[in-house]
């Protein structure tokens, strides 16, 4: 009665009981009494310190006031940053466009890329919600980084601006036979965006 039946492991195949050593009985008492015991009486205080300190927990508006939080601007969800922001259209892309279109009227400002220092420069103080000054030198003597900037900002949108899930309505608007028919789909598509997006 006390032999074991054989036993059998994937790896190794059928062996005998004898090969087969309980150690219940070897494990030393320092062992099992350093097990920690059920802690059934604390339970319901440790709940109630968790349900306070939940209850508790500043809101997001005010870590935000406190300068704790802060809002993330590149590859956010365009509706969930101008929620957040309380903004119609992105600030990043309101100033360099403004920008733009008071200096930047050169040759393929929108094609040729910036510094990557400059860009990585601007980035980081609109990811910390300031606003850069756009007039200062280094970004006057290379105008493309802020173009590039708003390339960047659209690039790391999680969804792109035209959206994904109007890619499709996009493509076949776009490969209208005449430019008349074209500009009536690409209308019609472009009333089907979320309003963050249409905007």
């Amino acid at each position: 009665d006390d032999i074991l039946p054989l036993l059998f492991l994937p790896q190794v195949g059928f062996f005998p009981s004898e090969c087969v050593e309980l150690i219940n009985d070897k494990v030393p008492q320092s062992v099992t009494n350093s097990v920690p015991k059920p802690v059934s009486k604390k339970h319901g205080k440790l709940i109630t310190f968790l349900r306070t300190f939940m209850k508790s927990r500043p809101t997001k508006q005010k870590l935000k006031q406190r300068g704790i939080l802060k809002e993330r601007v590149f590859g956010c969800d365009l509706g969930e940053h101008l929620l957040n922001s309380g903004h119609d259209v992105p600030q990043v892309l309101k100033s360099c466009t403004e920008f733009i279109e008071k200096h930047g009227i050169v040759d393929g400002i929108y094609r040729l890329s910036g510094i990557a220092s400059n860009i990585q420069k601007l980035r980081h103080e609109f990811d910390s919600e300031q606003i850069p000054d756009l007039t200062k030198d280094i970004y006057i003597q290379d105008i493309h980084c802020v173009g590039s900037l708003c390339k960047l900002y659209f690039r790391e949108l999680p969804n792109p601006l035209l959206t994904y899930q109007l890619y499709e309505k996009f493509s076949d608007a776009v490969s209208a036979a005449t430019d008349e028919e074209r500009l009536v789909k690409i209308h019609d598509v472009i009333q089907q965006l979320p309003p963050p997006h249409y905007r």
